[in-house]
């Protein structure tokens, strides 16, 4: 079912619509070296060799989990010939080639001797060397849509209803528009999904040769698993999903990122210490209840296991995802980290450390400093808890939701106090920016 034409290629209008860039480049027939990135099954194989045979040039497929440098080179020494000008060199999964692997690439790809067309579906700033990376025009292939697999699975219907009529071996299928619509959803934007999930579904049918729902959900079951791999870029796109849908107040997304994830083989406690981090992160003081649902939810996990604790992770995500929010302490903690960067060494000062020995009381240590719980409110005005030089800096910023607006009410009424008390440990004060 591999395409032999561009009239007969499904998907990546973007790229190859009118006007599109690969669809002017085989206009000119003026072929470079290119990276697609794409998820598994949407063509990236097949466009390489359409592109080759477009350009009229010899075309080397080869896969980086099962060739190596060598393999590269005999490629180079078959092309050694006064007749031979250049070819396309095909290599999938090029993330598998290490950084020697693909530094051996550039000479070849520098002075012309091959045109390389790499394909991946790993991120290329993570996964190509950025020497190589800057050589080769990057194009981003996407999943199918479910009309393209549609018309994919309905092509293959016919061709093999084509060999029966023609004498070849096999069964003659028949599958009806909505069934053939389903086998299309279940696919995922894979058309080799599509196709195996086909081929699994005509190896049922009874004598009828008619593909059922009944028989597609069989195979799905079989075949169909969510597209997620645990090191992979889909699985930090997911996470990234479900923290902006917890941000966002989003409790519907929230679930279903929580969901996917979940039916995709993530570890449940991986997304618990994730959620753990959004209570602090996202919400810290407008809800201090939030910290205390997501602990509870890690910890019902670790003891129930999946599938019941599953839920207490749904309820955690639910709660995060309606409770007030602010990244105040997360922004506060993130300014004091560099602050202590910047400032570490300046000492205590001696009013806030302590003297356990008479040696250290004679020096100093801890005269003067003023006990809060002796003061009405159990706050001491004018009292400074800082290096002298910092004195009078303010890091956490309260927003004006959830219990963080009594917080703000409370530092407000300190630093009036603060203004009106005759008495100060630090003259020097600034509000860092």
């Amino acid at each position: 079912m591999r395409p032999a034409s561009l009239e007969n290629y499904v998907g990546q209008q973007h790229l190859l619509g009118e006007g599109r860039p690969l669809r002017r480049l085989l206009a000119n027939q003026q072929l470079q070296s290119l990276l697609f990135w794409g998820p598994p099954g949407v063509g990236k194989t097949s466009l390489a060799r359409l592109l080759a045979n477009n350009c009229d040039l010899p075309f080397y497929g080869l896969s980086a989990v099962m060739c190596s440098t060598k393999d590269i080179r005999a490629i180079v020494n078959d092309m050694a010939t006064p007749q031979f000008n250049t070819a396309v060199v095909f290599l999938d999964e090029i993330h598998r080639f290490n950084k020697a692997q693909q530094d051996a690439l550039l000479p070849y790809v520098e002075d012309g001797r091959f045109i390389l067309i790499g394909a991946t579906t790993e991120n290329p700033s993570f996964n190509v060397n950025k020497a190589l990376l800057s050589r080769m025009q990057l194009y981003r292939l996407e999943a199918l849509q479910v009309e393209d697999i549609e018309r994919l699975l309905s092509r293959a219907v016919m061709a093999v209803s084509g060999d029966i009529h023609n004498g070849h071996n096999g069964v003659d299928i028949s599958v009806a528009a909505d069934v053939l619509k389903q086998m299309a959803v279940a696919s995922q934007g894979d058309a080799r999904k599509a196709l195996n999930l086909l081929e699994l579904a005509a190896a049922q049918v009874e004598s009828d040769g008619v593909i059922t729902m009944a028989i597609l959900e069989r195979c799905v079951e079989t075949i169909v698993s969510m597209a997620m791999d645990r090191q992979g870029d889909v699985f930090y796109e997911l996470i990234s999903a479900l923290h902006k849908a917890v941000r966002g107040s989003s409790p519907d997304a929230a679930l279903y990122w929580l969901a996917r994830m979940l039916e995709g083989g993530c570890d449940p406690l991986y997304i618990a210490r994730r959620v753990v981090r959004m209570a602090s992160e996202d919400i810290g003081n407008a809800d201090p209840r939030a910290l205390t649902i997501a602990l509870n939810a890690w910890e019902a996990q670790e003891r129930l296991g999946s599938p019941e604790g599953e839920l207490a992770l749904a309820q955690a995500v639910s709660y995060l995802s309606v409770a007030a929010k602010s990244n105040a302490v997360y922004a506060a903690f993130k300014a004091a980290s560099q602050l202590a960067k910047q400032t570490g060494q300046l000492p205590v000062p001696m009013h806030l450390r302590n003297a356990p020995t008479k040696l250290m009381q004679q020096e100093g240590y801890g005269r003067d400093y003023q006990y809060a719980h002796d003061y009405p409110e159990g706050y001491v005005p004018g009292e400074s808890y800082w290096p002298e030089p910092l004195a009078g800096t303010q890091l956490y910023e309260p927003v004006n939701r959830g219990l963080e607006t009594q917080i703000a009410e409370k530092l407000k009424r300190h630093r009036k106090l603060d203004a009106e008390s005759s008495w100060r440990r630090a003259d020097s004060s600034h509000r860092l920016e």
